[in-house]
């Protein structure tokens, strides 16, 4: 069975547990522009999305796919264009400053050898990279990761699955190589408005206590 689709930790299990609230804060100081690089419409918001309103710097989202193939029933066209208006929302309601780069690759079909050449340009002249772990156990964060390391630049990745899957001091997790990073209540007020703004994915593919893992008051990277 897909790591995924098992049974989950629940967060009161996270929340619980005091490795999170150890981990070394890290230093944004100096941080004049960021890239962030979703696999699909919402990933950049459940990864990275309190980070991103607490900065209040310009930030281009490379947004890799349009998410078509998360309802296989429905059909692709009219998928990608609803996300596409939710991720439009969430953006909004973090506020700031947004380019938004659509690369337009298949959802469910993403592989490095494409994604890396088209990013290496893409992160030129930025301060900060987030990207997906590329151990997150979804085959698309998965190659994103991988290909915003492949440029070469400094990245620092966010989980997403990973908190479903993963427990408290999961040795397959790089604790050891990981920030915190502390988000003021504005910031988790807004990263929870735009979470919200995701309806076709809420109660489906980001059921309640899913999306409990990404109401925290700080959020996780790994460099």
């Amino acid at each position: 069975m897909n790591r995924i689709d098992a049974p989950g930790t629940a967060e009161d299990e996270w929340r619980a547990w005091p490795g999170l609230r150890d981990l070394p804060v890290l230093d944004l100081s100096g941080v004049r522009s960021a890239v962030v690089v979703a696999a699909h419409p919402d990933d950049e918001v459940l990864g990275a999305g309190g980070l991103l309103a607490m900065l209040g710097v310009p930030v281009r989202l490379v947004a890799v796919t349009d998410g078509e193939a998360s309802h296989p029933h429905l059909d692709p066209g009219d998928v990608a264009a609803r996300r596409r208006e939710e991720s439009a929302a969430a953006l909004r309601r973090l506020g700031g400053d947004w380019e938004v780069v659509r690369l337009g690759l298949p959802d469910a079909g993403v592989r490095d050898g494409d994604l890396a050449p088209r990013l290496a340009g893409l992160l030129d002249g930025f301060d900060l990279c987030l990207a997906p772990w590329e151990h997150d156990a979804h085959p698309d964060h998965e190659a994103a990761g991988r290909a915003a390391l492949a440029t070469g630049r400094r990245v620092l990745r966010f989980p997403v699955w990973t908190w479903h899957w993963a427990r408290p001091g999961d040795p397959r997790v790089p604790w050891d190589r990981a920030w915190r990073v502390p988000l003021p209540p504005a910031a988790v007020a807004a990263k929870r408005a735009a979470i919200g703004c995701f309806a076709s994915q809420l109660g489906t593919i980001l059921p309640p206590g899913v999306v409990e893992h990404f109401t925290r008051d700080d959020e996780v990277l790994f460099r």
